[in-house]
């Protein structure tokens, strides 16, 4: 791991964790591309921190009303981490190789695109997510579950899911990104507790630091990117972005 393959994985981790065109897709693609080795756990776990960083800086207002007069939606959320916790769990056990396939992400892409095209045709509506029941945040938990797989955005799959169930476009993507601090807290547990059993680090703190550093603040970025571009209905466009890139990928596979 070099200095320039953090920084390139870093940049690539904050951008696309948030915007909705698969952080997992693109790390197995770039992975691929660069020979970089994709079990380097300490990489995957400070990335991960970075980007976890950037949501309880951007939501942090939100998450303390969380812990005060909105605390009717921590159940919510326990209830919506259940699908990718055990499905997440299953997939680790019996198909982790199959998780970093360049083909599957590939194959994947345009499924994620025509997830994004469906949002300028979903009704707006006003609900708040503070006002969800159960079964909707059931509902988006399936959704983000399905993002396991490298190609399909769990930001896009998660906020399209909260639009179908008659959330707004804020509350969607505010559940979403909440949504997200427990899978990606329990992902990097998971991945700590490898690193603790190996009682070593394959990477030196310093490039682990940096990346840590970059996915958080190109993470704020792409967060008030999304939330923009979602508010002004535009976030179908990465679909233009999914598409075409998946059919490339498959291609490249293909071929060689």
């Amino acid at each position: 791991m070099t200095w320039l393959k953090m920084i390139l994985l870093s940049i690539i981790q904050g951008i696309s964790e948030f915007l909705p065109i698969s952080s997992s897709g693109h790390l197995v693609i770039t992975e691929s591309l660069l020979d970089i080795q994709a079990d380097q756990t300490d990489v995957n776990i400070v990335l991960h921190a970075g980007t976890l960083l950037s949501i309880l800086i951007f939501y942090h207002r939100t998450i303390f009303r969380l812990l005060n007069q909105d605390r009717r939606v921590i159940p919510l959320l326990i209830v919506g981490t259940l699908p990718v916790v055990v499905i997440g769990l299953t997939a680790k056990k019996f198909a982790e190789h199959m998780l970093e396939s360049p083909l599957l992400a590939g194959c994947m892409l345009p499924v994620t695109g025509l997830f994004l095209l469906m949002i300028p045709r979903i009704p707006q509506k006003n609900q708040s997510y503070t006002e969800i029941t159960f079964k909707q945040s059931l509902l988006i938990g399936f959704a983000q579950a399905i993002a396991i797989l490298p190609g399909i955005s769990r930001s896009g799959s998660t906020i399209v899911a909260g639009l179908l169930t008659g959330m707004s476009r804020q509350s969607a993507a505010t559940f979403s990104f909440l949504l997200a601090i427990p899978a990606i807290s329990g992902a990097t547990i998971l991945e700590l507790g490898e690193i603790l059993s190996n009682q070593h680090l394959s990477t030196p703190l310093s490039l682990l630091a940096a990346g840590a550093i970059v996915s958080a603040l190109v993470g704020l970025l792409a967060l008030w990117l999304l939330v923009r571009w979602l508010e002004k209905g535009k976030l179908h466009y990465f679909a233009y972005w999914c598409i075409p890139l998946g059919i490339i990928i498959v291609i490249m596979q293909l071929l060689g």
